[in-house]
């Protein structure tokens, strides 16, 4: 059940009032009604909807499982210790296409009272967010969309692997909030790309991701991790299956690919967490 601290940071999305609990769902004055899933979380989506680019029930599946390996979890301990010198304890967290939830439990375990509200539009990964930790929520929403969240709530904003919606971001931090972003580099699991079909990395991504921020935030810092994996065949296959390259790769082909693999297999992690600031200036919105 949404706890009432988030009922402080929700607005309905088609008003957007201030929203409140009754029974099963959350309302707005006008009478707009939100249904709370059994699952924990709230789906803010009117007609069902879903982004074209939302996780399927197999790759969150397959995430949830290599995630919980704990093969990233460098990344999540970079998340969690740059967090404490980003916001407050008792911060106001979103994570912005959150997936699994699996980096928001990870900063909230370094913030001890902070909240975290976690937005994706696949209901399976909303399943899992909702319950990734204690002082997490999920709501269901596209984040391509202007968001259902007050205007300067939020401390810190995350987006790992996520689409970057830059005015939203600007709209719902704080002054002194701050905004984490993280990208692959174009070395990121570059042994399997010829071999097993991912998609190369852009090497103008990072350029590209200060290019799109720009009018909203300056760049503050960036801090590159990168570290070697040792992967069996089946997660090297739920790898694959985890990210984009499962819509491009048939399930058939996959499997045969990864077979033809020698295990266990070295394969390198490479990413770079920006911290960016909010510029000043007006901000519109409620």
């Amino acid at each position: 059940m949404p706890s009432e601290r988030l009922l402080s940071v929700l607005t309905c999305p088609l008003c957007p009032a201030a929203l409140e609990h009754t029974g099963g769902a959350l309302r707005c004055a006008g009478r707009h009604t939100f249904d709370i899933a059994r699952h924990g979380y709230v789906s803010l989506l009117s007609g069902h909807r879903r982004a074209p680019s939302a996780d399927s029930p197999d790759m969150v599946r397959c995430r949830a499982s290599f995630l919980g390996a704990g093969h990233y979890d460098p990344l999540a301990r970079t998340l969690a210790d740059l967090a404490t010198r980003l916001a407050p304890p008792d911060a106001t967290v979103l994570d912005a296409g959150a997936g699994t939830g699996h980096y928001l439990a990870a900063v909230l375990d370094a913030l001890p009272r902070a909240l975290g509200l976690g937005l994706d539009s696949s209901v399976p990964a909303l399943r899992a967010a909702a319950r990734a930790h204690a002082r997490a929520e999920a709501a269901g929403w596209d984040v391509w969309r202007p968001w259902p969240v007050r205007t300067g709530c939020a401390d810190l904003v995350l987006n790992v692997f996520a689409p970057r919606n830059g005015p939203e971001f600007h709209r719902v931090l704080s002054p002194d909030g701050a905004l984490l972003v993280v990208i692959p580099t174009t070395r990121h699991l570059r042994e399997l790309r010829a071999s097993v079909g991912l998609l190369a990395v852009d090497p103008a991504k990072e350029e590209r991701l200060h290019r799109t921020l720009t009018a909203h935030f300056r760049h503050e810092r960036a801090e590159p991790l990168e570290y070697a994996m040792s992967l069996t065949a089946e997660e090297v296959a739920a790898l694959v299956a985890m990210s984009p390259a499962a819509h491009h790769v048939d399930a058939a082909e996959l499997r045969r690919r990864v077979a033809e693999l020698e295990a266990p297999v070295r394969v390198t992690a490479s990413f770079v967490a920006s911290v960016y600031r909010p510029r000043r200036g007006p901000r519109q919105g409620a």
